[in-house]
């Protein structure tokens, strides 16, 4: 997907981003063998989450899925 590199955002702006991308911490992946897993979906929700892991299990059988929950770092802190 590309990019807009030539976006200048302000410091608020760019807050303001990653708190809405810290929001959405549960996470689908697909278990991929001998390959890296792949983020299929993110949810603000576990029970969203969990919903729609059923769903993908369901249409897709041959597929692993795993609900995750990715912690974010404080960029603070780092």
């Amino acid at each position: 997907m590309p990019q807009n590199t030539d976006l200048n955002l302000t410091n608020s702006e760019t807050q303001a981003i990653t708190y809405k991308n810290r929001l959405n911490s549960w996470a689908i992946a697909r278990l991929v063998q001998g390959k890296q897993n792949e983020i299929v979906g993110r949810f603000r929700r576990r029970s969203d989450a969990d919903g729609h892991m059923q769903l993908m299990c369901r249409m897709t059988p041959e597929a692993n899925f795993m609900l995750v929950f990715e912690r974010q770092q404080d960029e603070a802190a780092v």
